[in-house]
């Protein structure tokens, strides 16, 4: 597909056949270059095609193939004629990330690296279907999935700042459990507090680089301190979610007299039943994975104060924030020149509100949103901070990580005869995983580097670079 460039960091796919809006790619010519872009590229054309889009399709520097829409997409839809698809959120719903920090430095942890990873490895469950320390019942599964992080605080697995720190405060309203299969409901009960597999990880990293001192300091970082990084989402309940109501909405798009470049880009009016029952059951499994984060984190804690053989106040292990990059949300924002009510989707792409904006939490309003964007294994992850210009652009939105660049079974074929975990402990990074295959298909290479994804947002002004975070250890699936 032939792109036209705008500048450094803009491409603009022109709106050709069916498009109803142009594409508009965030990269750099590297990485709009090449085979391996054509998917990606196509779906972002497919996507521009859904009734009710507005302004673009538009992707990130992190975007590769995904279901439907790519991964690292984002296009938003007027309220009253746009539409809802499972297919622009993803399986995995309110995937995210939560960064924590401490009150410990490198040089304090670095000693007890080893006994700290052995520790959360045997203390965090990992893996594909592993089980979590909490047995739910039905009733107190339906309490999570409508009150999200709220259920923690009451609980006693978190506090206050947990919740004020968490994107919408750990709860999106309208959730109905009702909604979800027995399958779905089955699948969550015994998943809370668990890692899953893939590119679900817990990471504790070093604070190496401060490139805004002045928002470090309301974000509470400064170079040499120890961090934690958590990246999941709503494990096997979210992804049942999605499969039921791809279904469901397979069944019925033949009737809505739309006309898709793609099946995977099923669809359903917002204001239609079934459009409003997928984005309540979407809440449930949101506020599922919030509150499965902020399990792992009150565990993470534990450890931390179990190896370091320190209270709380001594760890300070303090909830900076914590985003969600798989969903769809009912926003207001300023389009061709009038506040209009839009669904933003964001599949594989990080919120980035500019300061000021009302949904921020106080503690940060005045700074803009705490944008975390992780990395792979071995070399990078990044606090970044959302921007006007993000505003103005992609609906307050920017990249979630750094992007596949490899598929799995292309990782497992590059990494034949090479020990990772090795090379990784080279570096200083000690790595624990469960799966066979887990290190091989989740190696670095297997990504692009993403201090050159986070280069392309931070140059396009779509969000701003504040802190760079060294790996220490890695836990993984």
């Amino acid at each position: 597909m032939a792109l036209r460039k705008i500048d450094r960091f803009r491409w603009e796919l022109p709106k050709t056949g069916r498009m109803n809006v142009p594409g508009m790619i965030y990269a750099t010519a590297a990485m709009v270059r090449g085979s391996d872009q054509k998917e990606p590229l196509k779906q972002v054309a497919n996507v521009a095609t859904l009734p009710g889009i507005l302004k673009a399709s538009l992707a990130m520097p992190d975007m590769h193939w995904g279901y439907g829409f790519p991964i690292g997409g984002v296009a938003a839809f007027d309220w009253h004629s746009g539409v809802v698809s499972p297919g622009g959120v993803g399986y995995d719903i309110n995937c995210g990330v939560r960064l924590a920090s401490t009150q410990l430095t490198e040089e304090e942890v670095r000693p007890q690296l080893e006994t700290l990873v052995n520790t959360l490895f045997r203390n965090i469950p990992t893996g594909v279907g592993a089980r979590g320390p909490l047995k739910l019942s039905t009733q107190e599964e339906m309490q999570v999935l409508r009150e999200g992080s709220r259920w923690c605080l009451r609980h006693g697995y978190a506090d206050d700042e947990d919740v004020e720190h968490t994107e919408d405060g750990g709860c999106l309203p309208d959730a109905d459990p009702k909604l979800l299969s027995d399958r779905a409901m089955e699948r969550g009960k015994k998943q809370l507090g668990t890692l899953g597999s893939g590119n679900h990880f817990l990471e504790v990293a070093a604070v190496d680089t401060v490139f805004d001192p002045k928002v470090a300091a309301v974000f509470g970082l400064r170079e040499g301190q120890v961090t934690v990084m958590l990246h999941c989402g709503s494990r096997g309940l979210g992804y049942q979610v999605c499969d039921d109501f791809l279904a469901m909405m397979n069944k019925q798009v033949r009737h809505l007299g739309i006309d898709l470049p793609d099946r995977q880009l099923v669809c359903a009016p917002l204001e239609s039943e079934t459009g409003q029952d997928y984005l309540r059951a979407m809440a449930c499994a949101a506020n599922y994975a919030w509150a499965n984060r902020q399990v792992l984190l009150h565990r993470a804690r534990e450890v931390f104060q179990r190896v370091f053989g320190i209270g709380p106040r001594d760890l300070g292990m303090r909830l900076i924030y914590d985003v969600c990059h798989n969903i769809a949300k009912k926003e207001e924002h300023l389009v061709e020149g009038k506040r209009r009510m839009v669904c933003v989707h964001r599949k594989g792409a990080t919120r980035s509100f500019a300061p000021g904006h009302p949904a921020i939490c106080k503690t940060y309003r005045s700074a803009g949103q705490p944008v975390i964007i992780p990395g792979d294994m071995g070399r990078a992850s990044y606090v970044l901070v959302g921007t006007e210009k993000a505003m103005e652009e992609t609906f307050g939105s920017t990249c979630h990580g750094a992007g596949r660049r490899l598929s799995r079974k292309a990782a497992k074929r590059a990494s034949k005869g090479r020990a990772i975990h090795r090379e990784l402990e080279d570096k200083g990074i000690l790595v624990r995983w469960t799966g066979r295959g887990t290190l091989a298909e989740e190696m670095p290479e297997a990504y692009k580097d993403v201090s050159e994804v986070v280069n392309v947002v931070h140059g396009a002004g779509i969000s701003r670079k504040v802190a760079r975070l060294r790996p220490m250890c890695v836990i993984k699936g």
